[in-house]
């Protein structure tokens, strides 16, 4: 709080400081100018007002003025088409150079530039005009449907450098109605001038400005209902006990569970005494819950002070509706306020800062884990009290002593529980207390821009200081509580079940106290400056240059060092004619994660771009309204995949030692060598070529964007196990002094696309938008030693899943005999048997081979589809998203049931000798399995899919309807998210098991503009 303060009152000093004095005791000065526009042309007509003295004029057919002011007076230019500009009196310059207004800007590293003129690598969204239709709560939610070469990651590199306003941020810390554009820099040369931290890409958020001689408010209220996908199917009492005798016979073990108990749980006629607990069931699970959001933008101001104000708010309910969980929530308060300040002619200033106020109460327990986990049989979490024998005394004070009796639908009900099971997720729920947490998060930046055309024309400096703070904490009531283990009877002549005794286990106690824990902070401070240089020769030579000096520092609680990124960056580029591009980018970066003499290396990139367009030979085509093809190369050092500080220093320690004896009575401990040291650790290195393209087609109908990229990431860091003799390393105690080396090199290859059709049918405004890249990636070279060569990770995909070749089932025991021999366990007819790749007889690790793609870093094909139809004030719109070529394993909970595990529905498809032709689940098994139950491309599948992430409806009430109230704008829409997926393997992928289930959401909003 203290640096914000400290940056709050140097941006005071500076505004008042350089604020001029009226000095209306001087005498006046002639000021005389040419006001230029576009290429350096004249601007006739142009207004030239000064306020202060209440004295206007226009410019002549040269562009040029003369007006007697006095000094220090601030002077206004205008002209239609061009943004607003002041000038000092005493400092006006000979030429006045105004921007257009029209121009399309993006903001690349340390500077915007014109759409038009940007190299490739780089793709931009303006939210705003997508917000108009599609309404979203995350920054990111959908751009896969905008960008080519966005998948989640840029280019399938992984962990890219966000910034929100130029400062280190997360993509959570601002919501889209705060943002006017979103940028992608995908290349090695888009992100070389920001040093180590940006070699994988970054993506670069820029918020609302406030807007001169406007004031405008624009309100939206939202709100909708998640509706669950689906829940996993697990099989009731009855089911379960039946199939675990039989998974026990399989073991040749006794039954467990006798006919009469597996009846009665059948039955359902006394579910409290023959439990069937369904963590689904709608006595516990809503049907659906609430979120609803209410957001506020303000933004106005003049010539000299503008600002953009937006305040938020959010609540989301809970899917549970039982004990402390109904009243669970999240809600989030956000607040922004960014300002813009002409200080004077020649500096002009930012403050932004922004506060979140984030908060989550929660019941004690992990309800969604222990759905996976605890058996239908084992326990009715709530007993009705009316079941108790009015006449047993002591089980009446037991329930009347308790302060945990739960009520549903007018009925009370106490604890339930067991000898094994004296604490449960019901119970938890219910009675145990509850957790809030609380995260808050301030941001704050502020910037200077000074105009050094007095100096020398065209120079310019900038300078931005940041500092944000975050902290999080919970407070905990954490109760303690009792359950009651029921002794159930028949009382003769009665076929009506009561409760003829309670044991009771634990004790209700709540202490009042609140506890506080988890309690963690972060802080990033961040700073550049940089001196900007723009100059036309003889008017068709543009040449721009930028020296930079950048940094920023995060800490985090508990961590001791804080990560680092200092850099010295300069950039220079050329434009002839916006015909001819040239760019140089290099920057000189500093880590503290190697040795000294290995520190400091330079970074350098090289990117070329021609126009075709304005050759002869396009110059008048009627189909091609612009073409430009760019190409670039980079070589990228970084420290970003060096985990950890100090690897090149040789490492011993005690921790984890192995215990041995000296003599009888006394134990010493072991000091082991974890690596031996490398003084010559170095960089690892982005290595990058990559050709684009962009054409605009048809009278501005058709527009394309695509990319080519090949990279390596070469010298990733491992202890080389094959380069030292083995006696270097032992398994236990667990030592080593092989030292780290820059050894592994990665390479990815892809091509990105984005295109949009424009045209209007009949009454109907058609936009079709679709994305997409395609990747390939590669492990070019491997630290590996593998007795077979399809074993070796070294030429096959960097997210390659590897596992066993599945050959069915084994039928019976001449099967098994006269099989390889499985390596894993006992076999026995039923379980699943594997192909000997090695044909060594032996089924073991080293009969594993590549099985397929994962896509962590996403999967070989993605793509998006946007598609917009407006018919007057009515506007459709429809966003999907799909991607293709990748796998994953069912190897979670729910597909891997062994031992005591929960039965889901799967194993009804379970081996037996009556399914043995029919089967696709092996035998049922009371132990472990290892050699089922591991990575196989039995339990392979494809993770294909489309999914219809969003349609939304708008309509915007036509302006005569409005007429002059104080209501400008009114828009009503409907929308859903995540309706359908279409895939062969739809069920899995919609299936959660652990957590709280995928959803569906619809959205009922309105947006009012005053």
């Amino acid at each position: 709080m203290n640096y914000i303060k400290i940056g709050i009152a140097i941006c005071i000093m500076l505004a008042f400081f350089t604020l001029k004095s009226e000095a209306q005791t001087l005498g006046k000065v002639k000021v005389e100018a040419v006001v230029l526009g576009a290429d350096n042309k004249p601007l006739p007509a142009a207004e030239v007002i000064c306020e202060e003295e209440e004295t206007s004029i226009v410019t002549d057919n040269l562009g040029k003025f003369s007006l007697d002011l006095y000094p220090n007076s601030l002077v206004l230019i205008k002209a239609p088409g061009y943004k607003s500009k002041f000038v000092d009196a005493s400092l006006a310059p000979k030429e006045i150079v105004l921007e257009a207004e029209d121009l399309d800007f993006v903001q690349v590293a340390f500077r915007k530039v014109e759409k038009k003129d940007l190299l490739g690598g780089i793709s931009v969204v303006d939210l705003p005009e997508k917000m108009e239709k599609n309404y979203t709560t995350y920054s990111l939610d959908g751009m896969e449907a905008y960008v080519g070469g966005f998948n989640g990651n840029l280019w399938a590199m992984g962990d890219y450098l966000l910034l929100i306003d130029g400062v280190p941020r997360e993509a959570t810390n601002v919501l889209p109605s705060e943002i006017e554009q979103i940028t992608f820099l995908k290349g090695a040369s888009a992100v070389a001038l920001y040093g180590s931290r940006a070699a994988k890409g970054a993506i670069y958020i820029s918020t609302k400005r406030g807007k001169a001689n406007t004031k405008d408010i624009n309100v939206r209220a939202n709100t909708g209902i998640h509706v669950p996908k689906s829940y996993p199917e697990y099989l009731g009492s009855a089911e379960y006990m039946t199939l675990y005798n039989e998974a026990r016979k399989n073991d040749g073990l006794a039954s467990l569970y006798n006919d009469e108990a597996i009846y009665h749980h059948a039955s359902g006629l006394n579910p409290y005494r023959y439990p069937n607990v369904n963590f689904y069931s709608s006595d516990y699970v809503r049907k659906v819950y609430n979120r609803s959001d209410v957001n506020a933008e303000i933004t106005g101001g003049n010539e000299r002070a503008r600002f953009y104000t937006n305040v938020g708010f959010d609540y989301t309910n809970s899917l549970l509706n039982f004990g402390e969980a109904k009243d669970d929530n999240t809600n989030r308060l956000n607040i922004r306020g960014n300002i813009d300040l002409n200080i004077n002619s020649f500096i002009k200033g930012k403050v932004d800062a922004a506060a979140i106020f984030y908060n989550a109460r929660g019941a004690h327990g992990n309800y969604w884990g222990q759905a996976a986990t605890l058996r239908p049989h084992r326990l009715a979490p709530f007993i009705p009290v009316d079941m108790i024998d009015s006449e047993d005394v002591n089980s009446q004070g037991l329930i009347n002593n308790t302060s945990n009796i739960i009520n549903f639908d007018g009925r009370d009900y106490f604890l339930g529980g067991t000898q094994l099971d004296q604490t449960n997720p019901f119970a938890a729920v219910a009675a145990g207390g509850y957790n809030k947490y609380t995260s808050r998060q301030f941001f704050f930046n502020t910037s200077l821009d000074i105009d050094m055309g007095r100096l020398l024309k065209g120079l310019s400096f900038h300078t931005q200081f940041a500092v944000d703070y975050s902290t999080n904490y919970n407070q905990a009531y954490n109760n303690s509580y009792a359950t009651f283990a029921p002794n159930w009877t028949n009382f003769a002549g009665s076929q009506t079940d009561m409760i003829a005794s309670l044991t009771k286990y634990g004790e209700d106690s709540k202490s009042g106290v609140q506890n506080i824990s988890n309690s963690t902070y972060k802080q990033t401070i961040a700073f550049s400056g940089q001196f900007n240089y723009e100059t036309v020769l003889q008017g068709d030579h543009k040449i721009s240059s930028m020296l930079i000096a950048n940094g920023y520092q995060q800490s985090q609680s508990e961590v001791y060092q804080k990560v680092n990124n200092v850099n010295l960056a300069l950039n220079v580029a050329y434009n002839y004619k916006d015909k001819y591009y040239a760019e140089f980018s290099g920057a000189g970066i500093h880590s503290g994660k190697l040795a000294e003499g290995n520190r400091i290396a330079f970074s350098p990139a090289i990117s070329l771009g021609w126009r075709l367009k304005k050759e002869a030979f396009l110059e008048n085509s009627s189909v091609v309204d612009d073409l430009k093809l760019t190409a670039s190369a980079s070589i990228l050092n970084s420290d970003l995949d060096i985990s950890e500080y100090y690897l090149y220093e040789t490492y011993y320690t005690q921790i984890n030692g192995a215990w041995y004896s000296w003599r009888d009575g006394t134990l010493q401990k072991t000091t082991d060598s974890r690596r031996g040291g490398n003084k010559d650790l170095g960089f690892i290195k982005r290595k990058e070529i990559s050709i684009g393209a962009e054409a605009i087609l048809f009278n501005k109908m058709l527009t394309v964007n695509t990319s080519f990229f090949a990279n390596r990431m070469e010298g990733l860091l491992v202890q080389p196990s094959t380069q030292y003799p083995m006696y270097f390393m032992t398994y236990w105690p667990t030592s080593s002094f092989m030292p780290y080396k820059n050894f592994n090199n990665d390479q990815r290859i892809g091509f990105d696309f984005s295109a949009t059709l424009n045209k209007q049918i009949g009454a109907v405004d058609w936009s079709l938008g679709v994305a997409g890249t395609i990747n390939k990636t590669k492990a070019v070279k491997r630290d590996e030693m593998f007795e077979d060569d399809y074993q070796n990770r070294t030429g096959r995909p960097l997210d390659a899943l590897w596992g066993l070749q599945n050959d069915g089932f084994f039928t019976d025991e001449t099967d098994i005999a006269e099989s390889p021999s499985h390596a894993f366990g006992e076999v026995k007819p039923g379980d699943i048997k594997y192909v000997d790749q090695n044909g060594d007889g032996i089924i073991d690790t080293k009969d594993e081979i590549y099985l397929g793609r994962a896509g962590w870093n996403g999967a070989p094909f993605t793509f998006g589809i946007n598609l917009t139809a407006k018919w007057r004030d009515l506007t459709f719109f429809v966003l999907g998203t799909g991607n293709f070529g990748a796998y994953a394993f069912k190897n979670n909970s729910y597909y891997w049931v062994q031992g005591d595990g929960k039965y889901s529905a799967v194993v009804r498809d379970r081996w037996t000798e009556d399914t043995k032709d029919t089967a696709t689940y092996p035998r049922l098994t009371s132990l472990t399995s290892d050699n089922n139950f591991r990575n196989s491309d039995f339990w392979l599948y494809k993770t294909d899919r489309f999914n219809l992430a969003k349609v939304q409806v708008t309509y915007d009430l036509p302006k005569h309807i409005l007429g002059d109230s104080f209501i400008r704008g009114l828009s009503v829409y409907v929308s859903g998210a995540n309706l359908l997926t279409i895939a062969k393997e739809r069920k899995v992928l919609e299936l959660n098991v652990g957590t709280t289930p995928q959803t569906r959401f619809y959205n009922l909003g309105v947006k009012a503009v005053f």
